[in-house]
């Protein structure tokens, strides 16, 4: 669950600042990914863990309003659900802490009681805010499936071969920087850093750069992908609305670049609106945000 509080800035280390409001809303970058691949049309299952709690039971309820499947959500007694404390700035920016609660709980005796939702997907989206003994468990499980790799919240003290054999992984400029452990300020050093990624055993990188756009590099190729100019007033949800929308437009057949112009095209929208899943769009939105941009 998400608590959004909205501040004109930033605090700096030490300072106290006054927030305009705080909202409530559901949230969770795996909630999120299912929520969006549901609201935008497609098939979805998510595996995860929450409380015995209120927050929990919102969470679950939110995302059975878009269709996705919830037999594989444990329900952890004695846990509180996991919470992301996020603040929002003028520009739209955020700073988010997130508590793990029972996302942390989520163990692999637990996946092995829904290894058939595994069996049966196209696409496996794994996130970082669960064990990491977890993820490499799934991907073990989905060696012949397409697996995405968000790897948020960023680790600079990954086990060495973790990131072994994910198709995709796609961090923005932050956890791209944490991921390599190099400061990275310029295009061509993200291309760099995206190299470097792909050194570990992935086929593909794609970097998500805000309001700039994303970068797909792979052994054979680099291609940036523009994004286009929206006034932003939140991108909580950016990230994970363009990792569902890729995932979503890959399950269809659609190839990288028509996949990473969709996107862009889904965050482009969310960015717009405030909240993680209540910012989220239809399908219908989408292609109409799409028909204008062509337009341009």
């Amino acid at each position: 669950m998400d608590f959004v509080i909205n501040v004109k800035k930033m605090p700096l280390s030490g300072e106290t600042i006054l927030g305009e409001d705080v909202n409530l809303v559901p949230g969770g970058k795996g909630a999120n990914q299912a929520y969006a691949v549901g609201k935008l049309g497609g098939q979805v299952d998510m595996i995860g863990a929450v409380g015995d709690d209120l927050y929990g039971r919102m969470l679950i309820e939110n995302l059975q309003n878009v269709g996705v499947g919830i037999s594989g959500i444990e329900i952890i007694q004695g846990t509180p659900t996991g919470n992301a404390f996020i603040s929002v700035d003028e520009g739209g920016e955020n700073s988010i802490i997130v508590v793990q609660g029972a996302n942390n709980k989520l163990t692999t005796q637990m996946i092995d009681k829904h290894v058939n939702l595994i069996k049966r997907a196209d696409i496996i989206i794994m996130q970082l805010e669960i064990p990491l003994e977890v993820v490499e468990y799934v991907k073990t499980l989905a060696q012949e499936k397409l697996i995405i790799l968000d790897p948020a919240p960023a680790q600079d003290d990954l086990p060495k071969q973790f990131l072994e054999g994910f198709t995709i992984v796609k961090p923005n400029e932050t956890e791209l920087q944490t991921l390599i452990g190099k400061k990275l300020e310029t295009k061509e050093e993200l291309i760099s850093g995206a190299e470097e990624l792909l050194e570990k055993g992935i086929q593909t990188v794609i970097v998500t750069l805000g309001g700039d756009g994303a970068l797909l590099v792979t052994k054979d190729k680099t291609e940036y992908f523009k994004a286009q100019k929206v006034t932003a007033v939140d991108t909580t949800a950016a990230g994970d609305c363009f990792t569902a929308a890729l995932a979503l437009a890959l399950s269809k057949g659609k190839a990288y670049a028509e996949a990473i112009q969709f996107g862009n095209s889904v965050s482009g929208i969310v960015v717009t609106r405030k909240g993680a899943q209540t910012s989220i769009p239809t399908m219908e939105e989408v292609i109409e945000k799409m028909k204008e941009e062509e337009k341009e």
